[in-house]
């Protein structure tokens, strides 16, 4: 477990949740997440999933994007690649990395994802997300994306437009990891 971004995501979440003015109990019964699990969260002492972050970040009304910018950091309109926050997900060992600077304003969050061989990840309905649209870009492997009543196989160069707050399920198919991006857009 990576204490440092650990700490970051418990302050993350303890700060959204705040400003939200939620507390506990209520972002465990609009997330579907244990009360407990979310206190574990804050504390640093417990790692989240992927589908529990969407979770969280759905009833807080965010995305994971914004979620994982950090607010403290003085507004640069240049991300390097070393400041660029990665996150793994401690069940399917995905990783997210944030490339897009943060705390610009822009309307547009571009994500780097590095999922491993046989993974699957479904993401649930996210309310308050209804602004939110995602272009899925894979740069090198094999992608399957399911979302509404469609199924697509996304190969290297392809890039598929779809709603973030729909469920989806993405899954990698192949024997090697597929690296994709992720550019999600707010509608004005």
């Amino acid at each position: 477990m990576d204490s440092t971004f650990d700490r970051t995501i418990a302050l993350n979440l303890k700060r959204l949740r705040t400003e939200k003015g939620l507390t506990l109990d209520r972002l465990a019964e609009y997330s579907d997440v244990s009360r407990a699990m979310i206190s574990r969260i804050e504390r640093a002492e417990a790692s989240p999933s992927a589908l529990v972050l969407a979770k969280l970040c759905a009833a807080l009304g965010t995305s994971l994007s914004a979620f994982f910018s950090d607010a403290d950091r003085p507004v640069d309109p240049l991300s390097r690649r070393v400041d660029q926050p990665v996150w793994r997900d401690p069940e399917t060992g995905y990783t997210r990395r944030s490339v897009s600077p943060s705390g610009t304003g822009s309307a547009v969050d571009i994500v780097l994802i590095r999922f491993p061989a046989g993974g699957r990840i479904a993401y649930p309905p996210k309310h308050g997300a209804a602004e939110l649209r995602q272009h899925v870009w894979v740069l090198d492997g094999v992608l399957d994306v399911e979302f509404g009543e469609e199924s697509r196989q996304l190969s290297k160069g392809d890039c598929l437009f779809m709603p973030v707050a729909e469920p989806h399920v993405f899954s990698n198919p192949g024997a090697t990891d597929v690296t994709y991006s992720v550019i999600i857009e707010r509608a004005p």
